[in-house]
């Protein structure tokens, strides 16, 4: 199992989670599809699940709030997924968050021991995570089936987005040599994620993070999916790094499942 044995650098995603509805019914949905283990957390904890894998923790579970108690732009999305890209200093980044033009949704929270986190959105209206880590640095294993294997950013203006990420993490967004609407997102010297256009996404799409998570077998699992009422945005696809396809879970929260040809 590929477990994750070294820190998170600066600006890369570390961590992802979903804000639903229902709590438990998603619980259950992701138990079934990807073999996930997890449960509703203390009230004092607002209720978050950390969801495991082979005893290793892959993502966490929210239930949304009210739709007074947070900004525009997440209480409109009630069932999403939120890619968190780590930082040394939350309140800090908050700060560059704001100067470089983004918006900060919710005040930096304190986790104790385990981290601070917060979310923002950027200039663009993509909602994201800001990871502080603690004791947790984020997800322990990554690259497994069932366990998060690729973040993705869907964007109308990928100079726009390099100039705020640059400017809030540090990290760079590169053209993926040989492609016209795919950039490289690179952190700690390494490729740590992807941009893309939104002109590939249907027509009214927002801005957003996609969080993509491996599989054995896309086609089986969308099978599964669909069979657990949940629907298929992009029927299966043969990439250069592999099978994909972008599903919607039954309470609308988008994602992507990949078989990648290498890790």
């Amino acid at each position: 199992m590929p477990e994750v044995t070294i820190a998170y650098a600066s600006g890369a995603p570390c961590w992802v989670d979903l804000m639903t509805k229902d709590q438990l019914a998603a619980l259950d949905f992701y138990r079934d599809l990807f073999g996930w283990q997890g449960q509703a957390g203390l009230a004092e904890s607002g209720g978050y699940a950390v969801c495991e894998l082979g005893g290793k923790a892959v993502a966490g579970i929210a239930p949304a709030p009210p739709p007074a108690s947070v900004a525009e732009g997440t209480s409109a999305r009630p069932a999403m997924w939120i890619s968190y890209l780590a930082a040394a200093d939350a309140e800090a980044t908050r700060d560059a968050i704001t100067a470089a033009g983004g918006t900060p949704l919710i005040p930096v929270m304190d986790g104790g021991a385990l981290g601070r986190m917060l979310l923002a959105r950027d200039p663009q209206g993509a909602v994201f995570g800001v990871w502080q880590p603690g004791e947790f640095s984020g997800a322990q294993v990554v690259d497994e089936p069932g366990a998060l294997v690729w973040n993705e950013l869907h964007t109308d203006d990928v100079h726009g987005a390099t100039r705020f990420y640059q400017e809030v993490f540090g990290i760079g967004i590169e053209r993926t040599p040989g492609a016209t609407s795919r950039w490289d997102l690179q952190a700690g010297g390494r490729t740590v994620g992807s941009v893309t256009l939104l002109d590939n996404d249907p027509p009214g799409t927002p801005a957003h993070w996609l969080t993509c998570f491996a599989v054995d077998d896309v086609d089986s699992t969308v099978d599964s999916l669909v069979k657990r009422d949940g629907t298929v945005c992009t029927a299966p696809f043969d990439t250069a790094t592999g099978r994909m396809s972008v599903v919607r879970d039954p309470q609308g929260a988008l994602l992507a499942l990949l078989k990648p040809l290498a890790p």
